[in-house]
Order: structure tokens, then sequence, then C-alpha cells
């Protein structure tokens, strides 16, 4: 269902639910420690090229994601085009898990930013952590290839615009 999911814009006064949320043992599994990730996500509350969102269903707050200008952060992903943009993020709502609610909310807000002015979008989930490489397959990424980033290895997977994806013949 198109616009099913809800991204608030985050604020400071949802600092303490995100924190609840990184301490739970899914997030903490892939987030790691939920002190310095806690700082991480205040630190780029009010940072330009970060926009972090609440990720809502049906009036209930269950996820965070962040998007963020790729070209800020050296993320060692490698040349991208101008204007791509990197995700994270994570359901914090145990019982959320596993119900095909990651795909979802991905494919869309992933949508709409297609649509705008990024080219591409790039995540690089953990080799190791299967169900969010699922997720991001299921919301229409393709893995591109294994990278090596400040937090260790990990699987570089992008989703492009149609034009992006077209043979270079049927470019416009």
């Amino acid at each position: 269902m198109p616009g099913r999911y809800v991204f608030h814009s985050m604020a400071s006064d949802h600092l303490p639910l995100v924190r609840s949320w990184l301490e739970t043992p899914e997030v903490a599994r892939w987030w790691g420690d939920a002190d310095a990730q806690y700082e991480l996500v205040r630190g780029d509350l009010d940072h330009p090229d970060m926009d972090q969102f609440i990720v809502a269903i049906d009036g209930s707050p269950f996820g965070y994601i962040q998007c963020y200008r790729l070209s800020t952060w050296d993320c060692g992903f490698g040349a991208q085009p101008p204007e791509t943009r990197g995700i994270d993020q994570f359901i914090g709502k145990p019982d959320m898990i596993g119900c095909g609610h990651g795909a979802s909310f991905i494919r869309q807000f992933v949508d709409e930013m297609l649509t705008g002015a990024a080219p591409r979008v790039v995540t690089d989930p953990d080799p190791a952590n299967h169900r969010a490489i699922r997720a991001y397959e299921k919301a229409g990424f393709e893995r591109d290839r294994m990278i090596n980033t400040p937090d260790g290895p990990a699987l570089l997977m992008r989703r492009e615009t149609m034009c992006e994806l077209a043979p270079k013949a049927f470019r416009p």
C-alpha cells in the first residue's frame, strides 16, 4: 500500500525512544554499543547533510531511518554519482521484526528519494546480517560488492533511478 508508513522528522524529543531501541538485543547486535550509537545519532540531529526519521505505522512509531549525503562522509563506498544518498535503518520494536515491515518501509522511503534529486541510494549491511540483506533486496536493492568501511567489512548494496538502470543506448 503506497503511503502506508509515515516518516516523522526526528527531533530531540524522540531521542529517549531511539535510545531505548538502541538497547534492544537485535538492534545492539548489528548497530553495536548503545551508548556510542546514541551519541552519534544525537550528534547528527542538526547536521545539514543528515536527515533522520522515526518510522510509524497506524500512528505507532516502531523504527528509525537515517539518510545522508554520501559525499560528506568517507564510508569506503568508492566513487558514486553526485547526490548519491546513503541510508541506515533499524526496527526498534522486537514484535515488528520478521513481519515484512523493513522491506516495505525501506522501499517506500527510497521510492520517494529516487523521484527527487537522488540518482542512487546505497547501504552497507554487515554481510552476516542476512535478514537486513533480504529486506534490502525485497526493497529493490542490488548487491554491488564487498567493501571495507570504518566499521569493518560490509556488503555495498545500491538502488538507482530507472534512468541509471537503463542500458546506455536507451538513456534519454
